[in-house]
């Protein structure tokens, strides 16, 4: 009766054993499969990128060779001047293209910002190009008349040229974060709200980080410059200074936050341990070497 018993045992055992191999291989080869298909799917994603850079690398490629078209059609210094300085910019775009990794979407959307900005500037170029090419033509006995038109397509040129500028910052800051809902509250010694600057022990200065999905997500810094109604700076250390437009200047508080792309409201603290003067203050706010909120703020009581 042992031994029976002592055999079924053994056999339920074998019967469980084999009915968890059984599951075990079915997970494998469910997860196998699902492992499959994610790489299936990056494949394609990372397929559609490459086709993405290499049409924005024909367009640049195409620009080029237009622009080589043109410099040869023409004998206006100055015109040719301004159209092999958009053929370099385009080729210094195209070379940074070309080694930029086809999964750097930001970088890559950029270039076609600024591929696109190009592209009307020469429409620009080429339109004005075209008019004088007509009174070259037209004109040819009026030499008086042709010079003073030459001279006025000649600045027009070059006002276009400097809106292009202009315009190539617009689109550079498309990517440049930015600080609203920008708000003081002077507090006690208390951390209560006063609305007497005489008591203010702490400013509180509440913001905004802007929403920016063509911004770089990540650790990023914030520095905030407070400036006195006489300009000067409110800082603690001279120690306390930033890179800025190729030269170091001096902050009053800095944070460091994870930016992901999304808004975020956020908070900094200046302890006052001077004497705050009546009159209008500044805010300066920069992040990532950029001036990203300027704001003045009032004491008056």
């Amino acid at each position: 009766m042992n031994f029976k018993s002592m055999k079924k045992g053994n056999l339920i055992i074998l019967i469980i054993a084999l009915i968890a191999i059984v599951g075990l291989i079915i997970a494998v080869f469910y997860f196998n499969n699902k492992v499959k298909e994610k790489d299936a799917e990056m494949s394609e994603v990372v397929a559609m990128m490459n086709f993405d850079k290499e049409q924005v690398e024909r367009e640049y490629t195409d620009l080029n060779s237009e622009l080589d078209g043109y410099t040869s059609d023409i004998h206006n210094d100055s015109l040719v001047k301004l159209l092999q300085d958009q053929k370099a910019k385009v080729q210094e775009l195209l070379e940074e293209l070309r080694i930029t990794k086809s999964t750097n979407a930001v970088r890559i959307s950029q270039l076609k910002k600024e591929l696109a900005t190009v592209r009307m500037v020469m429409i620009q170029y080429v339109n004005q190009i075209d008019s004088l090419n007509t009174l070259n033509k037209n004109l040819k006995t009026e030499n008086v008349e042709v010079h003073r038109k030459f001279q006025a397509a000649t600045a027009t040129v070059q006002q276009l040229s400097k809106e292009k500028d202009n315009l190539s910052q617009v689109v550079n800051r498309a990517s440049i974060m930015e600080v609203t809902n920008f708000s003081m509250e002077p507090l006690n010694s208390k951390n209560k709200k006063t609305t007497w600057f005489s008591q203010t022990a702490t400013l509180k200065f509440n913001y905004t980080v802007g929403k920016n999905i063509t911004a770089e997500p990540g650790e990023k810094t914030i520095y905030l410059r407070i400036t006195k109604p006489d300009d000067e700076l409110l800082i603690k250390s001279p120690n306390n200074v930033f890179p800025y437009e190729n030269k170091n200047i001096g902050y009053s508080l800095t944070k460091t936050f994870e930016y992901t792309g999304d808004a975020l409201n956020d908070v900094l603290y200046w302890k006052v341990n001077e004497i705050l003067s009546k009159g209008t203050y500044r805010v300066d706010f920069f992040i990532d070497g950029n001036r990203v909120g300027t704001f003045p703020f009032l004491f008056e009581k």
